[in-house]
């Protein structure tokens, strides 16, 4: 009973895992006094870890976005998977911390709490996944144990070669990200130029 409850609590968090920034993003814009410099460091973080999803969306396609069954069609170890197993994730810490900078809101306890709450968020869904990759692929045991799952390495595991980036699918993918960013990062110069006090 206690681990059917724990699995669906791991699945619950895996499908509304689009849904979870969204407290976040209503506290940040309630509290938000945006300067000069919290813009411009914040949309540098942000900015990066948009460019990690990207350069992971281009290896995976559209099935990141899945909120169904968990699982995967390949196990993808190139690109920025040979780095870091969950680089998606990676880049989605980075955004939400850096445009919790950008917005200057509660700092620093509203970044820190983003960082916390996601990192255990995520590493809570990464359990969940991980399970039905380690089921499904022979290749996993090996590519666990060289590549980390959020810390990502310089040195690069050498695994599959027959993947490659896909720019186009990834800007498919990768359109409401990218409108949400720009969005956000708009409507924060908006309070810093009119209506934040800074």
């Amino acid at each position: 009973m206690e681990a059917q409850s724990n699995y669906k609590w791991r699945r619950a968090l895996f499908k509304y895992r689009s849904y979870t920034p969204i407290p976040f993003l209503l506290v940040m814009v309630v509290f938000a006094a945006p300067s000069t410099a919290s813009l411009l460091f914040g949309f540098a973080v942000a900015f990066t870890g948009e460019l990690i999803r990207f350069w992971g969306v281009s290896y995976a396609g559209s099935e990141t976005r899945t909120t169904g069954n968990v699982g995967g069609t390949f196990l993808i170890t190139a690109g920025p998977y040979a780095h870091v197993r969950n680089p998606l994730y990676v880049g989605n810490i980075l955004m939400y911390t850096g445009v919790g900078v950008m917005s200057n809101a509660l700092m620093p306890y509203l970044p820190l709490f983003a960082i916390v709450y996601f990192v255990f968020q995520y590493a809570t869904i990464v359990s969940l996944e991980e399970e039905y990759l380690a089921r499904t692929f022979p290749d996993w045991k090996e590519y666990a144990s060289k590549v980390h799952r959020f810390v990502p390495s310089i040195r690069k595991f050498s695994g599959r070669k027959d993947f490659s980036p896909n720019v186009r699918r990834a800007l498919r993918s990768e359109r409401s990200s990218l409108i949400a960013l720009v969005s956000v990062s708009a409507l924060l110069l908006v309070m810093h130029f009119y209506w934040s006090p800074i």
